[in-house]
C-alpha cells in the first residue's frame, strides 16, 4: 500500500468514524444485549437469569402469540396495499403536473406530518370513538337528512337507512381503527419513493408502446408499472415494516381487543418485567423485517 492509498484510508476512517462510534454504541451493542437476554430466563421479581436456553423462541408459537402475530402481519399487508392503491395514483399524479406546481403538492402532501405524531394519533381518536366527530354526523345531520327525505319522498328503503343511521358505528376499538391510523402515518412513505421511480421514468417509451397500439391499460402495465417498480416495491418496505411494529397506533385505536405484536413486545418489557421474552419477539420481528428488506434488494435487482 502507497503512501498516498494509506493517508485516503486514514482520511475515510476519521471522516466515518463519528457516523461508526453512533452504531457501534447505540444500534450493535443494544442489539447484542438484547440478543443475548433472549436465550435467558426470567427471574423471580423479574430481571434475568442468565441460564441458555431456547424457551422463550418457542414460547413464541403458542398459538396465542401466533394469532396476534398473524393480524400484525395481516394489518401490516393491508395498510401497505391500501398505502400503494392510494398513493401510486396520488404519486403519478403529481409527477405529472407541471414543475412549477410539484414541489407545492409536495409540500402540501408533507404539512399535516409536521404534527407531533402522538397529536395526529389522538386527533384519529377523536373522530373514530363512538361519540366522535363522525359518528355525530352519522347519527345527527345525515339520520335528519334521511328523515326529511322519508318525509318527501316515501320509499321502502328509508326505514333500514333511518334504523342503520340511528346506532352510532362501531369504528373504534377496531383492526379497521388501526389501519386507518397506520394509513394515514405512512402514507407519504409510499408516495414519495413511487413519485421518483415516476419522475425518472422516460416518457418515449410510453410513447413507443403507443405507436405499437397498445392502449392506455396496456401501456400502464407493460411498461408503466414495470419500469416503476422500484418505487413500489421502496414504498412497500418503508410503509410495511414500520406497520408491523407499530405500538402508538393499535394502542390508541385499537382497544383491549386489537392489539398488535408491539404491543406484546411493550407489555413483556414494561408490565410482566419478562425481557427475556419480550427480547426473543423482539427478534422474531426483526427476522421478519429483514427477510422483507432482502425481498426488497432482490427485486431492485431484477
Amino acid at each position: 500500500m502507497t503512501r498516498t492509498s494509506r493517508r485516503q484510508t486514514w482520511r475515510l476512517l476519521f471522516l466515518i468514524s463519528p457516523s461508526l462510534f453512533w452504531l457501534i454504541v447505540f444500534f450493535f451493542l443494544p442489539l447484542i444485549l438484547v440478543f443475548a437476554i433472549s436465550f435467558g430466563q426470567r427471574g423471580t421479581y423479574g430481571g434475568v437469569k442468565w441460564v441458555l436456553n431456547l424457551e422463550n423462541y418457542l414460547r413464541f408459537f403458542d398459538p396465542l402469540y401466533l394469532r396476534i402475530f398473524g393480524r400484525s402481519v395481516f394489518i401490516a399487508l393491508a395498510t401497505t396495499v391500501i398505502c400503494l392503491l392510494v398513493g401510486y395514483p396520488l404519486a403519478y399524479f403529481i409527477a405529472n403536473r407541471p414543475p412549477r406546481w410539484r414541489n407545492g403538492l409536495l409540500l402540501f402532501l408533507m404539512i399535516p406530518f409536521w404534527t407531533n405524531f402522538l397529536v395526529r394519533t389522538y386527533a384519529w381518536l377523536l373522530l373514530l370513538r363512538d361519540a366522535g366527530l363522525i359518528n355525530l354526523f352519522w347519527t345527527g345531520p345525515l339520520h335528519n337528512l334521511l328523515a326529511q327525505l322519508a318525509l318527501v319522498v316515501p320509499l321502502p328503503i328509508w326505514g333500514p337507512l333511518l334504523n342503520v343511521t340511528s346506532t352510532p358505528l362501531k369504528l373504534f376499538a377496531t383492526d379497521g381503527a388501526i389501519i386507518i391510523g397506520l394509513v394515514y402515518a405512512w402514507l407519504p412513505d409510499m408516495v414519495l419513493p413511487c413519485y421518483a421511480a415516476i419522475e425518472r421514468l422516460d416518457y418515449s417509451l410510453v410513447e413507443a408502446a403507443q405507436d405499437l397500439y397498445a392502449n392506455r391499460l396496456k401501456s400502464f402495465l407493460r411498461v408503466i408499472l414495470p419500469l416503476t417498480m422500484s418505487g413500489i416495491v421502496a414504498g412497500s418496505v418503508l410503509v410495511f415494516i414500520p406497520s408491523l411494529g407499530a405500538y402508538v397506533t393499535p394502542d390508541l385505536l385499537g382497544g383491549a381487543k386489537s392489539i398488535m405484536i408491539g404491543n406484546v413486545i411493550y407489555s413483556q418489557f414494561m408490565s410482566a418485567r419478562d425481557y427475556p421474552f419480550g427480547s426473543a419477539i423482539s427478534f422474531v420481528l426483526m427476522a421478519v423485517m429483514l427477510v422483507g428488506t432482502l425481498i426488497y434488494f432482490r427485486m431492485g435487482k431484477e
